[in-house]
């Protein structure tokens, strides 16, 4: 390039023209921030507005923006709660967890830790035990229970922390169902395995079940799968004690006196 020679006059030059125009474009199609002359009170106000009205990706967008400007203060506490909790809503439970797990990091002493907790088992809670009321022909052995199981350990913590909260009591229930749930499973995958001829898995899995789970209704079923799966492996000391045991736990029990037959629920949820 010869001295005072005008830099666009060459393709370095063009370009480097170019790419100034490109960026000063982007800048000019940056979206204005709404929230930029809005007091943190306004802020928070209209987030709660919005989410109030179902619009929780608005919502998301005006917490974020308040937790980032009030970090370290009550506000950016309450701030983060809520946003978890539009987060839950708007169904991006990932991002729900996240905001949950930093906050209870973060805040170990809040007096509203104890919301926090349940709505991470909240979470959890609805993130997994849909499958037990609708389970498909897919292989149930594949199926993942570990939302479910930290469900329980959360609102565990919960009722073992803060046993007054207004919270415990629904948490209480809501392990219960759980376990039950959880049992159901163990002895849905059993009948599955059952009626495939892998007995030795059957057996497993209804053990599992009678080990982790004794109080739940389903050990009734897991003790006849337990018994009919040792009998097929013709494991026949082991059969007569699970049989032994099921007529003790269960007297009444239809499964002794019509076996299979006794579950008479329609054919696509044995299944």
């Amino acid at each position: 390039m010869s001295a005072g020679k005008p830099l666009w006059g060459s393709r370095a030059g063009l370009g480097a023209v170019a790419v100034m125009l490109s960026l000063l474009a982007a800048c000019s199609s940056t979206p204005k921030d709404e929230t930029a002359g809005m007091s943190n009170e306004k802020l928070y106000a209209e987030a709660r507005d919005e989410a109030a009205a179902g619009n929780y990706e608005r919502a998301i967008r005006f917490y974020e923006r308040l937790e980032g400007r009030t970090a370290g203060t009550l506000m950016s506490q309450q701030a983060q709660l809520e946003l978890a909790y539009a987060y839950y809503r708007a169904n991006e439970k990932a991002q729900a967890l996240a905001t949950l797990d930093r906050f209870i990091k973060l805040h170990p002493s809040s007096p509203a830790l104890d919301y926090a907790l349940y709505l991470k088992g909240l979470v959890n809670f609805n993130d997994n035990l849909g499958l037990f009321g609708r389970l498909s022909r897919q292989d149930l052995s594949e199926r993942d229970q570990q939302a479910a199981k930290e469900s329980f350990q959360t609102f565990r913590q919960l009722v073992e922390q803060f046993p007054d909260s207004p919270y415990a009591p629904d948490a209480r229930l809501r392990m219960k169902y759980i376990v039950n749930s959880l049992a159901a499973y163990e002895v849905h995958v059993a009948r599955y395995y059952f009626r495939r001829g892998a007995y030795l898995a059957a057996a497993n899995r209804a053990q599992q079940a009678v080990q982790d789970y004794p109080e739940s209704p389903a050990i009734e079923e897991a003790l006849f799968l337990l018994s009919q799966s040792y009998d097929r492996l013709g494991l026949t000391q082991l059969r007569d004690d699970a049989q032994r045991v099921l007529k003790a736990s269960f007297p009444e029990s239809a499964f002794l006196t019509r076996g299979f037959e006794a579950d008479n629920r329609p054919w696509w949820q044995l299944w």
